[in-house]
């Protein structure tokens, strides 16, 4: 309902050409609510172009209304409690994820979204049928209780205008990635990411790829697989938010720190990530599919949840094939941005996740190490396991002493406290890991075991030490031309009773999606047709694997995989 609109209304209602109080009263209500909008707009838009996209956004709701029932009182009301219900979960989802709401939520709304919400908020059920209890008969009276009638033609034409003002304005004024990550602006970024993600739906899917290519993989359907020898058992660690943190200047580490990041070899590689600061699912899935979470462009924040069900290519599903028994240990609920789905989608036939686990909580590395132990003691037999394993305990935020006693001996090195608590955590999980490779040796002697560990991305408190002082948006833009100060952390090769096949793709600086091809060539496997042809990529191109001739090489990949039916639906 505009301006105009409201004054000849309440014209009409003084004329007294309706009863004059109930008209006065009603007409309060509408100035109440669009009132209530201009403060949202005053206190969570922050520039002139996304205070422009509110508006519109909150015009393009009104007249929408209207032009379905023509109730102005109703349409304000309606419009509002949307308005603010994705403020709420906006920052709900910033506190969580460091990431405001985006279009692409409601795109690709899923059965796990939900009940990962469910979960992790306490009573979140009732309180959302309370509410509902409450706001669904009080909206239901102000439909059928409100007095005033606006043209659908005019409401028609005041939709057309607001949603030309939408599209306009993110055209010309396109929303840059990194913007996703400020607690602020969260409706016009809602908006403006509706226009990107819907012109990239309809134009090019959600994955980048090439129209046509002239080759085909060629895929034999049951071909046997040979190894070279007796396969060894697999361990892959994901080792949460970590990395050599003396890369960084000024940094004080205990005597013993290096080794760990070392591999068996005594060489120290290097891991390009994909994500910086928090999303652990990138690397997950590079290292799962053997691809580039970046091919997924605007949807990449949500690659697992979109692969699953759609991508059944990768390192799981070839090690199964294999004769491999596959399973995995995850530190949250199964449901959060669809692990579960996808990992098992992918060819992991056991997982299991923090409640499968018993518990609800961070654990120390050594609570996955434990179970990773016994699971293996019950599948022991004559198949080769893999076993992935996703520790949690080096995870954010590092402004509080996690588990203090199980470092009864720590004593503060002199960095900032947060660097400190950092390198302590760090410090139990070299202790951990160590732990772990003794219990394998003794507990499975005779037996030969692989072990790949990497860091999923660096701590996000390392931005602030590579250029420390830069401003935000500077910073945002870094991250944004993948600078490889902020996504290089660490790949490490291990073994117990075992010595690698083959390590010629063990580059020293390594992009995440050829970790597979490593993992496999170590083991003495034969590459399929996919990673077979995925290796001669990374030969060609040093071991870079999306930024190799700017996507291309990526893009080509995507279309012979699609091709060979191992791609589905994107």
């Amino acid at each position: 309902m505009s301006l105009v609109d409201l004054l000849r209304v309440g014209r009409r209602a003084v004329s007294g050409t309706q009863s004059s109080t109930s008209s006065l009263i009603w007409f309060g209500a509408a100035a109440l609510l669009h009132l209530a909008a201009l403060v949202l707009l005053v206190a969570t838009e922050v520039a002139v172009v996304p205070k422009l996209v509110f508006i519109c956004t909150w015009g393009l709701l009104n007249f929408l209304f209207v032009a379905l029932l023509r109730r102005p009182v109703f349409a304000a009301t309606i419009s509002f409690a949307l308005i603010a219900g994705l403020v709420v979960l906006s920052r709900f989802k910033y506190d969580v994820l460091w990431m405001t709401a985006n279009f692409i939520d409601v795109m690709i709304l899923d059965v796990d979204t939900f009940a990962y919400l469910l979960a992790i908020v306490p009573g979140l059920w009732w309180k959302l049928g309370l509410l509902a209890l409450v706001l669904f008969p009080a909206i239901g009276w102000i439909l059928v209780a409100d007095p005033f009638r606006v043209s659908r033609a005019y409401a028609a034409a005041g939709l057309a205008a607001c949603l030309g003002g939408i599209v306009g304005l993110a055209v010309m004024n396109p929303q840059e990635p990194w913007e996703a990550y400020f607690g602020d602006s969260y409706v016009s970024k809602f908006s403006r990411s509706g226009v990107t993600a819907l012109r990239e739906r309809f134009t090019h899917g959600y994955l980048e790829s090439d129209a046509t290519v002239t080759e085909q993989l060629r895929i034999v359907g049951d071909a046997a697989c040979t190894p070279a020898g007796k396969p060894p058992h697999i361990i892959m660690v994901h080792d949460e938010s970590s990395f050599d943190i003396t890369a960084l200047p000024n940094m004080k580490v205990p005597r013993d720190y290096g080794p760990h990041f070392k591999s068996f070899d005594g060489k120290q590689r290097s891991f390009v990530v994909e994500g910086v600061g928090g999303p652990s699912w990138y690397t997950e899935y590079n290292v799962f599919a053997g691809l580039s979470a970046r091919s997924f462009g605007n949807f990449a924040y949500f690659v697992t949840r979109i692969a699953a069900g759609r991508v059944s290519r990768g390192l799981p599903a070839a090690l199964a094939h294999c004769g491999y028994k596959t399973m995995s240990l995850y530190p949250s609920l199964g449901a959060f941005m669809s692990a579960r789905n996808f990992q098992t989608t992918m060819g992991v036939q056991k997982f299991y996740d923090s409640k499968a686990l018993g518990t609800l909580k961070i654990e120390p590395d050594r609570f996955f190490y434990d179970h990773a132990l016994r699971l293996m003691q019950e599948e022991r037999g004559a198949s080769p396991m893999f076993m992935f394993v996703y520790l949690s305990a080096n995870h954010y935020p590092w402004n509080h002493r996690f588990r203090p006693e199980l470092t009864p001996e720590w004593r503060g090195l002199g960095n900032e406290p947060r660097v400190d608590e950092y390198v302590r955590r760090q410090t139990m999980s070299f202790k951990d890991y160590a732990a772990f490779k003794e219990r394998l040796s003794k507990d499975f002697p005779g037996e030969s075991f692989l072990i790949v560990r990497f860091g999923d991305h660096q701590p996000d408190l390392a931005a602030e030490f590579i250029e420390p002082g830069l401003k935000e948006a500077d910073l945002a833009r870094r991250f944004e031309s993948f600078d490889p100060r902020y996504f290089t952390t660490y790949y490490a090769i291990d073994t117990v009773n075992y010595k690698p096949v083959e390590l010629s793709s063990a580059l020293d600086t390594l992009d995440a999606p050829f970790l597979p091809i490593v993992v496999q060539e170590a083991a003495g496997l034969p590459l399929d047709a996919s990673f077979a042809e995925q290796k001669k990529i990374l030969l060609r191109c040093k071991g870079v694997f999306y930024g190799c001739s700017q996507g291309a090489e990526a893009r080509r990949f995507n279309r012979l995989l699609i091709d060979a039916g191992l791609i589905k639906g994107l």
